[in-house]
């Protein structure tokens, strides 16, 4: 059954603002309720509105430029024209900062429901649905009730009336869970929902150097850049660009600025899966300059060896080169998408780039490079020892 959304977006604060402009993570509130109900897969999503002011317009054309169709309308009967006949609409409320897995749950219903938190201290913003319970802000409705309810709407609140009759319709109530949800009456009510947020873009970080040495540039970059404009496919792009330049200075014999690329380069993938969670935008598992940052760094070992092959290294430089892409290759393979216990220690792009700075401080090449052989030969046999101990047991 088609499942659309309709999102309120009508009250103001005490400063004369709509709710639905309050700032949430680099973008408004009304964008994040937008952006996770097209994450559930709803379509169309229907703004509730009585003005749209220019700050308004300009978050549904953000929206529009990233394939999510925003459709304003300015009362209950328009709304409910928008919507298939025997559609279910996903309602949202003015203000909710929603939990994107509480949605997602609300949408797999094929039947109406209504998202609840308890009636306690705690909740007492939430609008009260019986002598236990408090509605979440989020519910399944159906679309002609929607109908109905704007036909008799008058000068009552569709919002609060359209809760009223589905739940008197017997719909199914859905705890919210323990991570709750928020109704936001003033932008300062935002502050901690979007650092739960940003905590939660954080994801597991498979080695050594992701997990130890990033983390603060990552966060510090990623709460600047949420804010902007910058398009997350254009960090990891930046990042393959900087590893192919660093690629030429190799070639070049420009070893420390090559060095200082690829360190540079090591966040950017990160920041860039960050802002895309943030965005509710995943970038793709096949996206292309994603895939290439491990060739292209393989590229830049090659570079390195070439060059140090020609100045003082002879044939073995080189073969420590291919030798280090080779296994590095063959125990990516290998791992795939296991879970291994050492594999923070294990060979990877960021963990080799780090592992270049204290040989180049000495000027040690030649032994980097062979150091690199012996890294990736021993975290294959490693993952090939767990590998093979898990198909055991």
């Amino acid at each position: 059954m088609a499942l659309g959304a309709l999102i309120s977006a009508y009250q103001e604060d005490e400063r004369a603002g709509l709710r639905a402009l309050f700032p949430l993570a680099g973008q408004t509130l009304v964008e994040y309720q937008a952006r996770c109900a097209a994450a559930v897969g709803a379509a169309p999503i229907v703004v509730m509105v009585e003005r749209i002011p220019a700050m308004l317009n300009e978050a549904f054309e953000r929206l529009r430029h990233e394939g999510i169709t925003v459709v304003p309308v300015s009362d209950g009967a328009e709304a409910a024209s928008r919507f298939e006949a025997g559609a279910l609409i996903l309602q949202i409320a003015d203000g909710l900062a929603p939990d994107l897995p509480l949605l997602a749950k609300l949408a797999e219903l094929a039947e109406p429901a209504v998202a609840t938190v308890p009636d306690d201290a705690q909740h007492e913003q939430f609008e009260r649905i019986d002598g236990i319970s408090r509605w979440a802000g989020a519910s399944v409705v159906e679309g002609h009730v929607l109908g109905s309810t704007a036909a008799m709407l008058g000068d009552w609140d569709l919002q609060s009336t359209l809760l009223r009759r589905t739940v008197q319709g017997g719909a199914r109530h859905v705890a919210a869970g323990a991570a709750g949800v928020l109704l936001a009456d003033r932008p300062e009510d935002l502050a901690d929902f979007e650092r739960r947020l940003l905590v939660a873009t954080r994801g597991e970080r498979s080695d050594f150097s992701s997990r130890y040495i990033l983390p603060i540039a990552e966060e510090f970059a990623t709460e600047r850049l949420m804010e902007s404009p910058v398009k997350p496919s254009w960090l990891v792009a930046g990042g393959l660009i900087l590893t192919f330049a660093a690629a030429f200075c190799f070639s070049r014999g420009w070893l420390w600025p090559a060095l200082g690329l690829l360190v540079i380069s090591t966040p950017f993938d990160l920041i860039g899966a960050r802002l895309a969670s943030l965005r509710l935008q995943p970038l793709p598992p096949r996206n292309l300059a994603r895939r290439l940052l491990w060739p292209a760094a393989g590229l830049a070992l090659l570079a390195l060896g070439w060059w140090a092959s020609r100045h003082g290294g002879g044939w073995g430089a080189l073969l420590a080169a291919l030798t280090t892409g080779a296994f590095a290759e063959a125990m990516r393979i290998e791992k795939a998408a296991s879970d291994l216990p050492a594999q923070p220690a294990l060979f990877s792009r960021r963990n080799a780039i780090f592992l270049g700075i204290p040989f180049a401080i000495g000027g040690w090449w030649v032994p980097y490079l062979i150091t690199l052989a012996s890294y990736a030969a021993i975290s294959f046999f490693v993952v090939q020892h767990f590998r093979h101990r898990l198909v055991r047991d």
